[in-house]
């Protein structure tokens, strides 16, 4: 049972990092709009060479698809880079990517990320 508090959303006993709501309209627009173009961030493309040693990670890549891995995992993207320069399919979380600001939903995108990112240091903050 969902209930809501000052600034906080509950379920059960439990604070939730995402607004389950806004989540899935969210990713109902997204796949509306797939693929979308996103930039690799620097963290993302490090950890990307990382697991890959000698590839050349692209600063650009499309976001294939979109999922949900509840409250826990939050949105992840399936990406593509549009050719074999990455043998293994990636998929990460919506929050180490950037998108243009042009693009279809980028502030939606933004806020979700913001709120998100928010929320994990809040909880980490009080274990």
């Amino acid at each position: 049972m969902l209930r809501c508090r000052p600034g906080r959303l509950k379920f059960g006993g439990a604070v939730l990092i995402d607004n389950p709501d806004k989540v899935h309209s969210l990713i109902a627009n997204l796949e509306s709009n797939l693929p979308l173009r996103a930039r690799i961030t620097p963290r993302l493309a490090e950890s990307l060479r990382e697991q890959s040693p000698g590839t050349v990670v692209p600063q650009e890549c499309d976001v294939a698809a979109v999922h949900y891995a509840g409250d826990e995992g939050g949105i992840l993207c399936a990406l593509d880079f549009g050719d074999d320069t990455m043998k293994k399919v990636q998929i990460v979380s919506i929050t180490h990517l950037a998108f243009h600001r042009g693009s279809p939903y980028a502030r939606d995108i933004e806020v979700y990320q913001r709120h998100r990112i928010k929320k994990i240091r809040r909880l980490q903050f009080r274990s």
